[in-house]
């Protein structure tokens, strides 16, 4: 009990100290505001325009081909008479041509259809459609997957038509000359004549709400309270050296204090700073900026006490490990401006290389941030983020193990 006692008084004066510390307080708390305000400027309306897909099909049939049947019914003829949300259908002429746009970067995909299509279709032959895409056009390739399935979806219904006539004929008696004679009337009211327009398939567009610019505050608060949290903490640092340095730490020995509570005393204090700091984060967040804690605001909120824990443990590691305050007020603010960028502080980390992004999970910010963004930005539940959590704890006992190892109240 006297312990705890001695921990709360110790961590209640650094509290003290900071509140009265004005420019401590404005850089912990009021600076962090002006880059999330800065940033949310430069970034609204991200998100708001809607674009239209542009879809291009190409085929390589002689002209009278069933494929231009079907190209000619969903080619768009007037943009102007789209629905909201329509997709432009294309027809370009030359394969080749959309094949080196595609390998350029030039153009996301398109579809073709083969050159044996309608005679693989009327013989009752295998056929199959081309979707030549670009793996990164995900919207695209899905889109072109929709198109030629529907395609597929409405030709095999039509092929069933002709198949069960022709059997039914057969069991019937008709004769091979009769049972082709009737086929290929029924093909022709099926497919239609070669320079018929006829529209096998159709887009049906239900447009639900207005697309809304999404809030930039989603990932911008996150990324700087990761940031400031973790910077405010290691600036405490020079403080801790500062006071082994002038003997202070050590005079609190007088007081029946033991190391472990002095330890303890400051890790507290840096944690209630940062308590602090997350308070008003989220508070300002919700009621200024209208973040959205997604699914699990609780996982939010372990996220933000796990940050302020195993930052606090990196501050007085440092502070254990600085030989000078000169030193640790250089490795505070260097330490701080390196991993910030790095973990996707100043800008989301899921807009880096993959090589990037692996790199970066060396650093607590990465696995906050991302965390973060999962939850916030995509839409994740708990469960997703539960390894970012056991990674914030893992760097927590880290910084803590060798805090502990190398803590001392003097330089003699």
């Amino acid at each position: 009990m006297k312990n705890l006692k001695h921990i709360w008084y110790i961590a209640l004066k650094d509290l003290k100290i900071f509140v009265q510390d004005r420019p401590a307080l404005f850089f912990s708390i009021v600076f962090p505001f002006l880059f999330v305000i800065l940033f949310n400027s430069i970034m609204g309306g991200v998100g708001s325009k809607d674009d239209r897909l542009t879809l291009h099909l190409t085929t390589q049939e002689t002209t009278g081909g069933l494929s231009y049947q079907i190209i000619g019914a969903i080619e768009t003829k007037d943009q102007s008479a789209l629905k909201p949300g329509a997709p432009i259908v294309i027809w370009d002429k030359n394969y080749e041509t959309d094949r080196q746009a595609v390998l350029d970067g030039k153009l996301d995909g398109f579809l073709n259809f083969p050159v044996d299509f309608t005679q693989s279709l009327t013989s009752g032959s295998k056929t199959e459609l081309e979707i030549f895409a670009d793996a990164s056009a995900t919207n695209t390739r899905a889109a072109l997957q929709g198109i030629s399935g529907a395609i597929t979806s409405q030709l095999n219904a039509n092929l069933a038509i002709i198949n069960a006539s022709a059997q039914l004929l057969t069991m019937n008696g008709a004769t091979p000359a009769e049972v082709q004679a009737v086929i290929q009337q029924i093909q022709s009211q099926v497919f239609g004549n070669t320079g018929a327009q006829t529209s096998y398939l159709s887009f049906t567009t239900q447009e639900v709400g207005n697309v809304e610019a999404r809030n930039s505050s989603n990932w911008v608060i996150p990324g700087y309270l990761v940031m400031f949290v973790f910077m405010a903490a290691a600036t405490s640092a020079p403080d801790i050296v500062k006071e082994r340095k002038n003997n202070t730490l050590e005079r609190l020995f007088s007081t029946s204090a033991k190391r472990e509570s002095i330890l303890g005393g400051i890790y507290t204090g840096i944690a209630l700073k940062g308590l602090i700091q997350i308070i008003i984060f989220w508070a300002a967040g919700i009621l200024i900026f209208h973040v959205d804690l997604g699914l699990s605001p609780l996982a939010v909120i372990i996220l933000s006490l796990l940050m302020v824990i195993m930052s606090s443990a990196f501050a007085v590691m440092l502070a254990t490990l600085a030989s000078s305050i000169r030193s640790a007020s250089s490795l505070a603010v260097i330490t701080s401006l390196i991993l910030a960028p790095l973990g996707g502080c100043w800008w989301p980390a899921f807009l880096y290389p993959e090589w990037l992004q692996n790199m970066a999970k060396i650093t607590p910010h990465a696995w906050a941030t991302s965390a973060f963004n999962k939850l916030m930005v995509f839409g994740a539940d708990f469960g997703d983020v539960v390894w970012s959590m056991v990674a914030l704890l893992v760097f927590t006992v880290v910084f803590g193990a060798i805090a502990i190892w190398q803590f001392r109240v003097s330089d003699r």
